[in-house]
């Protein structure tokens, strides 16, 4: 056991703390610190440090942009090839006219550089803060199954291009299941807060997408974010969620997201943030709903996460506390989002 002195330099090293760090934190770090000069053998024992260090909202931007970066595909072509044919990581045939590309309204010659993102899995969404949450005309969101979601953007010498026709895919829906002939096209929309929601392609009637053959076939008009997409379907009744963060954390530098069990492809966010609790609060998650909910934040460039298995409530409020989190890296924390039932 340490000594009374040493004890005593603890304690005066914990009073120093950021006056930010409720008493809970204090309580708990003293308690850590007198588990751990017991048990100094025990390699994962946690420090007083890592339960104390709460992130910025910046760093938790970080983290998510980094994880962004990772997954980002960067072709080059030449725009005086006509029609290009790309095809990504993942088996996804990428065709763009050249010829309809312009640069402040003038057409596009020489080289030009396409960054490209696709994202098929939760473990990506959540990490890249892409959930498929979808704008209904009543302004509620909800959660949406995906085909995939995408992001393009066209540049030369760092000045972002325009298309004046379509751009297609061909996306193999192995990726996400098996052909499903109800998907359409969304738009991603990214708020001050960079916050995605997904809004539904406007096309006169057309779905933009078609499946046939093991194929989506997308025609996608813009650059941006583009979601081949269709809304969950549950019959039973539904309510309100909430959930409360560890005692430091709020809507800036945490998220708390929802992976619903035994669906395909698609993670849900609360995405509002109110009186300190985090919520989904359109009212549309099932009564009944067999789930995940997962809290995630930065710790000194990992993430700090904790998964939960709920079955939903009406007006159900769940907590997560600090000990109940742990520390992993972005591959880690992906494959284990990944294999959630």
């Amino acid at each position: 056991m340490k000594t009374t002195n040493q004890n005593h330099e603890y304690l005066y090293t914990l009073n120093n703390v950021s006056k930010q760090v409720k008493t809970f934190f204090g309580i708990a770090a003293i308690a850590l610190l007198t588990l751990s000069s017991c048990t100094s053998n025990d390699d994962s024992e946690i420090t007083p440090s890592s339960v104390l260090e709460i992130p910025s909202g910046q760093d938790f931007a970080n983290i998510r942009s980094e994880a962004l970066s990772n997954i980002t595909q960067n072709f080059q072509f030449n725009a005086d090839d006509g029609l290009i044919s790309l095809t990504s990581e993942n088996g996804v045939a990428i065709s763009i006219n050249a010829g309809c590309l312009t640069k402040n309204g003038n057409p596009v010659t020489g080289m030009v550089d396409l960054e490209y993102v696709e994202i098929f899995e939760k473990g990506n969404m959540l990490t890249t803060n892409k959930p498929t949450m979808g704008l209904r005309d009543n302004g509620n969101k909800a959660l949406l199954i995906t085909g995939g979601e995408f992001f393009f953007e066209a540049t030369q010498n760092g000045v972002a291009l325009e298309t004046t026709c379509a751009m297609q895919l061909q996306v193999p829906t192995s990726l996400t299941g098996s052909d499903d002939p109800d998907m359409i096209l969304w738009n991603g929309v990214i708020d001050e807060n960079g916050d995605l929601t997904w809004e539904e392609e406007a096309l006169d009637g057309q779905q933009g997408v078609f499946a046939e053959g093991g194929l989506y076939y997308a025609f996608l008009n813009n650059f941006g974010w583009t979601n081949i997409d269709r809304f969950y379907s549950d019959p039973r009744p539904k309510t309100t969620i909430y959930a409360q963060a560890p005692i430091g954390y709020n809507f800036s530098n945490s998220a708390i997201y929802l992976s619903y069990d035994g669906e395909g492809p698609g993670l849900a966010a609360l995405d509002t943030y109110a009186n300190g609790l985090f919520s989904e609060h359109y009212g549309e998650i099932p009564i009944g709903l067999e789930c995940h909910v997962i809290f995630v934040t930065e710790v000194e460039g990992a993430w700090r996460y904790a998964i939960k298995p709920y079955t939903i409530e009406a007006n159900q409020v769940i907590t997560f506390s600090m000990m109940e989190t742990a520390i992993a890296s972005e591959a880690d924390l992906i494959s284990m989002i990944n294999d959630l039932p």
